[in-house]
């Protein structure tokens, strides 16, 4: 998928420079809300587009797309009431046998998810649930780290869609489950940090259904002239709370019927 070319304006250049200023410089900055026509969602995901192109210009190879703000509890989090999405790099993906540098995000947050690996594209011209599962070719458990260059969280629709979705980092499960006759809205998910519960919830809470939320992604980036590919991953939302994360921190997700998946973050105490 390559980004098509978009002219940004002068107050939306000023938002990427200024994401872009935070992620190089590890200082997050001020939201970029003010510089975009309120709630514009495609000024932003322009912000976003330019952003990627300049990741694949230097080198970085585009493997996948994220859902955000699936969850009603993650949505009351940060203060917005509608899913959006990301773009998923090569560079984004950890394996669950190394420890993270959190030196690598600004702001971590932790949330469990289940992932699509994606078969075949997903261009029909009506996409609904049924479609998306025959577009599948398995789930897998998976770890989000998401991220915000913007200060203290302090997010609207327009900032995190500019800021590529507040995603970070992810990590896969090694479990590759066909969907065919798995009920994933009653899949159930715990997090574990160290140990200690942190997080629940179930596939429900994802657009009521993750297929459903895969398919609201598959329908939107066709529209948007982006549609899935095969081979593509997608997360596709997280299933319950995210859970701040500090150097140190081990955490552990189990989904019921789907598998388990693990990350750990350098650092900490000595």
């Amino acid at each position: 998928m390559s980004p098509p070319a978009t002219a940004l304006d002068v107050n939306a250049t000023e938002a990427l420079h200024r994401l872009s200023a935070a992620r190089a410089t590890r200082q997050p900055c001020a939201p970029v809300r003010a510089l975009l026509p309120a709630g514009d969602v495609d000024a932003a995901y322009a912000v976003q587009s330019a952003w990627v192109a300049g990741q694949q210009a230097a080198g970085a190879r585009i493997v996948g797309r994220k859902i955000g703000l699936t969850n009603p509890v993650v949505q009351r989090q940060l203060g917005v009431d509608q899913p959006d999405f990301g773009v998923l790099l090569d560079t984004m993906q950890c394996r669950t046998e190394v420890p993270i540098d959190t030196a690598r995000t600004l702001q971590p947050k932790i949330e469990a998810e289940i992932a699509f690996v994606l078969a075949r594209d997903l261009t029909a011209a009506v996409i609904d649930a049924a479609e998306a599962a025959a577009a599948t070719a398995y789930a897998v458990a998976a770890l989000e780290i998401v991220d915000s260059r913007i200060a203290e969280w302090d997010i609207g629709i327009v900032d995190t869609v500019a800021d590529n979705a507040s995603s970070g980092l992810f990590v896969l499960g090694d479990r590759h489950v066909d969907v065919a006759g798995l009920d994933l809205p009653g899949c159930r998910m715990t997090l574990l940090a160290a140990g200690e519960v942190v997080s629940t919830g179930s596939g429900a809470d994802c657009l009521g259904d993750p297929l459903a939320a895969l398919a609201w992604l598959a329908t939107t980036a066709r529209d948007r002239g982006r549609p899935l590919r095969a081979g593509e991953i997608v997360l596709s939302g997280a299933l319950g709370p995210m859970v701040p994360v500090t150097p140190g921190d081990s955490f552990h997700a189990r989904i019921s019927g789907v598998g388990e998946v693990k990350a750990s973050f350098a650092g900490g105490p000595s």
